[in-house]
C-alpha cells in the first residue's frame, strides 16, 4: 500500500514538473517608491520608447498596447499620442526616448500630466533554438513624477520564449500580440496592485 502511495505521489510530482516546464517564462521585476502615493497620479504621458530589438516597429507596437491597456484599466488617463508629440515639440525635448529631468519637468507642466512613462524594448519577436522557435518580449518601463522629476517606478518584464514543450513538440509559442498583451497586463497589474 505504501509503495502504491509513493508511486502516486511521484507521478503527481513528475506531472507537475512537466506542466511547469511546458510553460514559457514570464517575469516582472519592479521598484516602487514606498513614499509615493500612486493614487495621486491621474494623468500620464507615454513617451516614445527606445528600441534595442531587431524589429523596427517594436517600440511603436508596445507603446500602443501599453497606452490602450492603461486606458482600459481605468486607473489613469493617458494623454493621446498627438498631444505627447505636441508637448515634446513645445518643451524642446531633444531626445524623447530619454528626456532629461529638466525636459520632463517642462514637458509635464506644458501638457498638464502627473507622470511621464519612458520605456526600452530590449527584445521583441521570434527566438530560435535548434528547430524550436517562439515569440518573446523583454522591456523596461520607468515612471517619473513631473512635480519633482523623481523616478517613482521602475519595472522590467519578460514574457514568452522557448519552453520545454516547444523543444519537445515544436509549435512555436503564442502569437506576438498575445505575448505583448500578457506582458503589459502583468506589468499594469503590478503597478496598480
Amino acid at each position: 500500500m505504501k509503495a502504491r502511495k509513493r508511486m502516486h505521489v511521484l507521478k503527481r510530482f513528475i506531472l507537475s514538473l512537466v506542466v511547469i516546464s511546458l510553460t514559457a517564462c514570464a517575469s516582472v521585476e519592479m521598484y516602487k517608491d514606498p513614499k509615493m502615493d500612486f493614487g495621486s497620479i491621474y494623468t500620464v504621458a507615454v513617451m516614445p520608447f527606445s528600441n534595442l530589438s531587431k524589429e523596427q516597429v517594436a517600440a511603436d507596437r508596445v507603446r500602443d498596447v501599453l497606452m490602450t491597456m492603461l486606458l482600459a484599466h481605468g486607473e489613469v488617463y493617458v494623454l493621446p499620442q498627438g498631444e505627447v508629440a505636441r508637448g515634446i515639440a513645445m518643451a524642446g525635448v531633444m531626445n524623447p526616448v530619454a528626456p532629461s529631468k529638466e525636459e520632463m519637468l517642462k514637458f509635464g507642466g506644458l501638457v498638464k500630466v502627473d507622470a511621464v512613462i519612458t520605456g526600452v524594448i530590449r527584445e521583441y519577436g521570434e527566438v530560435r533554438s535548434g528547430s524550436a522557435s517562439a515569440n518573446v518580449i523583454s522591456l523596461s518601463l520607468q515612471m517619473t513624477e513631473v512635480q519633482t522629476g523623481k523616478v517613482v517606478l521602475s519595472l522590467s518584464a519578460t514574457n514568452g520564449g522557448i519552453g520545454l514543450g516547444d523543444r519537445l513538440f515544436g509549435g512555436g509559442g503564442e502569437p506576438m500580440n498575445v505575448v505583448t498583451e500578457k506582458t503589459i497586463k502583468d506589468a499594469i497589474n503590478k503597478i496598480f496592485k
